[in-house]
């Protein structure tokens, strides 16, 4: 971690960050008042799908590569014009904050959501190869959660299923995920039921909230702000439009939703919402396992800015998790075991499919007891990082987004079964730590001891 990341006081150059963070990046960033690193996203962007289109032997990235390469293709050529009319009148409002982003919706629109919908339109007429296996898996899940009030499979039903069938029997998720399921298991095969459609729809809703909020924050009117503005764009670029986000969303799509959530937390706690801040994740841990760092930082950020706040935010992200566990513990604990930790860990009847070359898989498949000397690594790396969090909370909204986008890159990188799509989480936290830093999110003593002064504000 670098030390213009680290989390700690704040510099005396403000809400910007200090003067180590005004390097090549942000000049390359902030080119041409951001279409220079715009026209470089959607090209390259537009460059791997044609690459996904030609060359994947996944079926359903192959599909997605043939739409999104042309809406990559279209961006580009519409911030090409942005450059163009720029250059012409540097104040146009056609190369401002707003039409970037109104490009941004667009190209999301057109990488992510049209293609999902032609693959969820074509896997209700009867093809079976325009999904990944996780949407298959979360939609059964949501039919047992409906029929037996669990997601899980036990060991025994899992082994006695076909040889082929067998991964699919595993849920390697919380027990939530299953409610995107339930739509098919309610109303039956169609486009709209298809999962994909469900995490769009609750990924576009978090996000706008997010945004919303970090917009209202300084009180200053939504193109008011330039710099905030634009970093704002860039922020919800990565988190949307970036190819490994699209991608996802489109053929699986259910660590988007997870991603959302959580950048909505660190929002709401940027806002000192830290009741919002504990709902958002603690529904996005009730989802998924890499929500839980996540509501971990969170955490003690919320006891450094005081005791209630520290007392609201976990109300929800101990208590939604916990709540959802609950039942399935209840019904068949086994079960849970042995979706939610053996499988994952690597005791399953079958071996998951995650499997990037990083280095912690690496590490387990190369040498002798691989596997122990890749955890062994992990849980240093995580004990390191809770030192760093005892020794130097985060006390902004922003340092919380810098110790969960390197944590978990650190665990990305170090786990023995790991995916190269996890890799959004990182990218995308990192990203939102300038929008978070220019929306305000400075430094305050703790609530509790802030009274006369809030009193006076008001």
């Amino acid at each position: 971690m670098s030390s213009a990341e680290t989390p700690g006081p704040p510099a005396p150059s403000g809400p910007s960050g200090p003067s180590g963070d005004r390097g090549i990046w942000r000049r390359l960033d902030r080119a041409a008042g951001g279409l220079g690193a715009d026209l470089g996203l959607y090209a390259l962007a537009a460059a791997f799908a044609a690459v996904t289109a030609a060359t994947s032997t996944l079926l359903p990235h192959r599909a997605w590569g043939e739409v999104a390469a042309l809406g990559y293709s279209v961006a580009t050529l519409l911030v090409l014009g942005q450059l163009l009319a720029r250059r012409r009148r540097p104040d146009t409002r056609l190369a401002g904050p707003a039409a970037r982003a109104g490009l941004t919706v667009l190209t999301w629109a057109s990488t992510a959501l049209l293609p999902m919908i032609i693959q969820a339109v074509e896997r209700a007429g009867g093809r079976v190869d325009r999904a990944q296996e996780e949407v298959l898996v979360i939609e059964r899940s949501g039919a047992r959660l409906l029929d037996h009030g669990t997601p899980y499979l036990g060991r025994e039903a899992i082994a006695a299923l076909p040889g082929g069938e067998q991964l699919l029997g595993y849920t390697p998720y919380q027990p939530g995920m299953a409610v995107f399921g339930l739509p098919r298991a309610l109303a039956g095969t169609a486009w709209w039921t298809d999962a994909r459609i469900w995490f769009a729809l609750a990924t576009a809703v978090a996000l706008a909230v997010a945004v919303r909020l970090l917009l209202r924050g300084t009180g200053a009117a939504p193109g008011g702000d330039r710099s905030r503005d634009g970093a704002l764009v860039r922020a919800v670029q990565l988190a949307t439009v970036l190819p490994v986000c699209a991608l996802t969303l489109a053929t699986g799509g259910d660590d988007i939703p997870v991603l959302a959530l959580c950048l909505l937390a660190i929002a709401c706690a940027a806002r000192d919402r830290y009741a919002g801040a504990g709902v958002a994740v603690g529904l996005a841990a009730a989802l998924k396992l890499f929500a839980w760092p996540v509501a971990l930082v969170l955490l003690v950020h919320a006891v450094v800015r005081g005791r209630r706040a520290g007392v609201r935010l976990a109300a929800g992200a101990v208590g939604l998790p916990v709540a959802a566990l609950l039942p399935a513990q209840l019904v068949d604990s086994a079960a849970l075991v042995e979706n939610v930790l053996r499988f994952p860990l690597g005791h399953g009847l079958v071996t998951s499919p995650a499997q990037s070359p990083f280095p912690g898989y690496l590490i387990a498949q190369a040498m002798p007891a691989g596997r122990l000397v890749a955890a062994g690594l992990l849980v240093a790396t995580g004990l390191l990082i809770a030192v760093q969090l005892v020794r130097r909370p985060p006390r902004t909204a922003a340092s919380v987004a810098v110790f969960c986008g390197y944590g978990l890159l650190a665990a990305i990188l170090l786990m023995p079964a790991t995916r190269f799509g996890y890799l959004l989480y990182p990218v995308a936290f990192l990203a939102w730590v300038p929008a978070l830093r220019l929306a305000g999110s400075a430094i305050r003593p703790p609530v509790e001891r802030s009274r006369p002064t809030v009193a006076a504000a008001r």
